[in-house]
C-alpha cells in the first residue's frame, strides 16, 4: 500500500490521515458538499468531491467512493467508522476493484457484523449469553411471541449496524408496533437495511467491551477493556478504559471469550467484543451477556490508545500489509483514561441534535489531554452528517487523578455558537454515582442512569446552564462585536448584528429598522403550537389532521443527525397540521400545527 483513501469524513478521517501520513502512505479525502473546507479536507495530501448533500449521496455512496478512489490512484481504502464500515457488500467490491480493503473479510463482517450469526458463534464458542430470536423478525406479533415467552424487557436491534442505532427498548407490550417499525427506519437510513431482531434486554447494565487486533497469521489479542455505560439513547457519552470495577473472573471471562469469538471467525483487523454486565446481589456477581461485536475501528478507541500504548490505526495499516502484530500477549494496562464526546446536541432538552456554527472552538492543554476533532472555530455543523463534533481523551496514573483532571480540561474547554452536551460532562463529574469514591459498591451508573437518576438530579442545574448559553447566544446576535481600523488603529466596536450582516454583505441585504426591537426571546412560540425543537426532517405524523389529542401522545417523529425524535403534543385539544410532507426539511423551532 501507498496510497490510502479515506472513505469517511470529520473526526476520524482527521485521526486516520494522521496516522497513515506518519507512517509513510499518501492520504486522500472525499467530501460532501458542506464538507467542501472542512479540516480532514485540508489535512489531506489530495480531495475528491462526492457531489452531494446527504449521507445516500455522499459517504454512502459505493460508486462515488471507488471512482474518487480512482481518481487519486489509490491502492488501499480505510471506511473509519459508520457509514460504510461494516458493509460487507463494500468491503467485496473494494476488493474485487484491485484495492485493499483495511479492514475485516467481507465474509467475516457478514458473519459478525449481522448480530443474528454473531450470537449463533457466540454460543458455538461458550461465551455467555442472554435469550434472543435465532433470526430477522417478520413483523410486530413476532416479538409479542418471543414477549410472551421471556418477558420485557426486550430490545429490538439492528442486525446489521452498530452504535445504537435501529435499536429500540421495549417495556411496555403496546410500544412493540412503533418501537419495531422506527427501529427499522433507522436501520434503513443509517445502515441501508432494515432487518432487526430482538433479544431479552438485562435491565440496569452497564456496558463493557473488548477491543481486539488480529493478523493474518491467525494471532488475536485482547487489548484491553472499556466502559461504555453512560448513554443516551443507546449512544455512549462517556467512555473509559480499562473497565473499572470488574471482577478478576469477569475480567479474564470477557478477555477469553472475546479472543475465541474472533478466532473463530477467522477475524483479521481492529474489532471490538461488547458486553452486557447486570448488577450484581450481595455476594453473587452480575450477569454477563454477549451482545454484539463491531467489525471497525470504535470511536472510543483512544481510551484504549492511551493506556496500551498501542496506535490501533497503525496496527490496521501494518495488518493490511500482510505483516504480525507486534505482539502475540494482551498487553499489560498502564493508567487510567476517559473520552469524553463533544456533540451538539441540548441536554437539558433530551439531548436533541443542534446543529449551526462553531463561532469558538478552544481546547484545554496540559498534562494528560488528548483532544480528536475535524472541526475548528468558524466551520458550520450540518444536520445531515452526525452530531458528535470532538473528543476529549483525559489520562492519568489512576481513575481519580483521571477524573479530577477531566474536572479542570472540561471547565477550560469552549465551545461558543451552538449548544453542546458540555455542561452534561461537567455534572457527570459531580456525579457520585460516577465518581465511585468509595469503589466498586458506589459505581452505580448504567445504561439508562441518565434518564432514570442523572436528569432527575441534574437536569434542572442543566437547563438553567443551558437557558444561561441561550440567553448569551441571543444577546451576541443583537450586539456582535467586529474590529475595524481608525486612522491605522484597530478597534473593537460592539454593532447590533443586523447592521454587521449589512455592512458583511456589502448593502446587498435590506433590514427593517424595527428587526432588532422586534426580536423574540428563543424557544417562544404562540400557545398550543406544536414545534420541532432540532432541524431534520420530517418522518411522519403519527395523529391524523383534526384529532384529538391529551397532553404528551406522540405528534410527529423527526430525524435529526441519523436519529430520529418524537414531538409530543403540548397539551391536549383537537389538532391541525401544517401542510408538510414525510421528508420535508424542518428548521429549529418550526410549527408543525396548533392544538386548539
Amino acid at each position: 500500500m501507498k496510497r490510502i483513501l479515506i472513505a469517511n469524513r470529520g473526526e476520524i478521517a482527521v485521526r486516520i490521515i494522521r496516522s497513515a501520513r506518519e507512517s509513510g502512505y499518501h492520504a486522500a479525502a472525499v467530501y460532501a458538499d458542506q464538507d467542501a473546507d472542512s479540516l480532514h479536507v485540508q489535512l489531506a495530501d489530495d480531495a475528491v468531491a462526492l457531489h452531494g448533500t446527504t449521507p445516500a449521496q455522499s459517504y454512502l455512496d459505493q460508486q462515488k467512493l471507488l471512482a474518487a478512489a480512482r481518481e487519486v490512484d489509490a491502492d488501499a481504502i480505510h471506511p473509519g467508522y459508520g457509514f460504510l464500515s461494516e458493509n460487507a457488500d463494500f468491503a467485496r467490491a473494494v476488493i474485487d476493484a484491485g484495492l485493499t480493503w483495511i479492514g475485516p473479510r467481507p465474509e467475516t463482517i457478514e458473519s459478525l457484523g449481522n448480530k443474528v450469526t454473531a450470537r449463533a458463534l457466540a454460543v458455538k464458542v461458550g461465551a455467555p449469553l442472554v435469550p434472543g430470536t435465532d433470526g430477522p423478525v417478520a413483523g410486530a406479533e413476532e416479538i409479542r411471541r418471543f414477549v410472551a415467552e421471556h418477558g420485557l424487557p426486550v430490545a429490538i436491534k439492528a442486525a446489521h449496524g452498530g452504535g445504537g442505532r435501529g435499536m429500540r427498548i421495549v417495556r411496555e407490550e403496546a410500544e412493540i408496533e412503533d418501537a419495531f417499525a422506527s427501529a427499522v427506519r433507522e436501520a434503513e437510513s443509517a445502515f441501508g437495511r432494515g432487518e432487526c431482531f430482538v433479544e431479552r434486554f438485562l435491565d440496569r447494565p452497564r456496558h463493557v467491551e473488548a477491543q481486539v487486533l488480529a493478523d493474518t497469521q491467525g494471532n488475536v489479542v485482547v487489548i484491553g477493556t472499556r466502559d461504555c455505560s453512560l448513554q443516551r439513547r443507546n449512544q455512549k457519552l462517556v467512555e473509559e478504559a480499562p473497565a473499572p470495577f470488574l471482577s478478576k473472573d469477569q475480567r479474564a471471562e470477557i478477555h477469553r471469550s472475546a479472543r475465541a469469538i474472533c478466532a473463530e471467525a477467522g477475524y483479521i483487523g481492529a474489532g471490538t467484543v461488547e458486553y452486557l454486565l447486570s448488577p450484581g446481589q450481595g455476594e453473587q456477581p452480575g450477569l454477563l451477556s454477549f451482545l454484539e461485536v463491531n467489525t471497525r475501528l470504535q470511536v472510543e478507541h483512544p481510551v484504549t490508545e492511551e493506556t496500551s500504548g498501542v496506535d490501533l490505526v497503525a496496527e490496521q495499516l501494518r495488518i493490511a500489509e500482510g505483516q504480525p502484530l507486534r505482539f502475540t500477549e494482551d498487553p499489560p494496562s498502564r493508567g487510567h483514561s476517559v473520552e469524553f464526546r463533544l456533540n451538539a446536541e441540548e441536554p437539558a432538552h433530551g439531548f436533541l441534535p443542534t446543529p449551526g456554527p462553531v463561532e469558538l472552538f478552544a481546547a484545554p492543554t496540559g498534562p494528560g489531554i488528548r483532544v480528536d476533532t475535524g472541526v475548528r472555530s468558524g466551520d458550520e455543523i450540518s444536520g445531515a452528517f452526525d452530531s458528535m463534533l470532538a473528543k476529549l481523551v483525559v489520562t492519568g496514573p489512576d481513575r481519580a487523578t483521571t477524573l479530577r483532571r477531566a474536572q479542570m480540561a472540561l471547565a477550560e474547554m469552549r465551545i461558543e455558537g451552538l449548544p453542546t452536551v458540555l455542561p452534561f460532562h461537567r455534572q457527570v463529574l459531580e456525579a457520585e454515582d460516577f465518581l465511585a469514591a468509595e469503589g466498586a459498591e458506589s459505581f452505580r451508573v448504567h445504561t439508562r442512569w441518565i434518564e432514570t437518576e442523572f436528569e432527575a438530579a441534574y437536569g434542572e442545574s442543566m437547563a438553567e446552564s443551558e437557558h444561561l448559553a441561550a440567553a448569551l447566544r441571543h444577546r451576541e446576535q443583537r450586539m456582535r462585536r467586529t474590529t475595524v481600523e481608525i486612522d491605522g488603529r484597530a478597534v473593537s466596536l460592539g454593532l447590533p448584528g443586523a447592521l454587521l450582516n449589512l455592512l458583511n454583505a456589502g448593502g446587498s441585504q435590506a433590514t427593517s429598522p424595527d428587526d432588532d426591537a422586534a426580536a423574540t426571546t428563543p424557544g417562544q412560540t404562540a400557545p398550543g403550537a406544536v414545534v420541532s425543537k432540532l432541524a431534520g426532517s420530517l418522518v411522519s405524523f403519527a395523529v391524523q389532521d383534526g384529532a384529538e389529542v391529551a397532553a404528551g401522545d406522540p405528534i410527529a417523529v423527526v430525524e435529526a443527525m441519523k436519529m430520529e425524535s418524537t414531538v409530543a403534543a403540548p397539551r391536549g385539544g383537537r389538532f391541525h397540521r401544517e401542510d408538510l410532507a414525510p421528508g420535508a426539511a424542518l428548521q429549529a423551532g418550526q410549527v408543525l400545527g396548533s392544538i386548539e
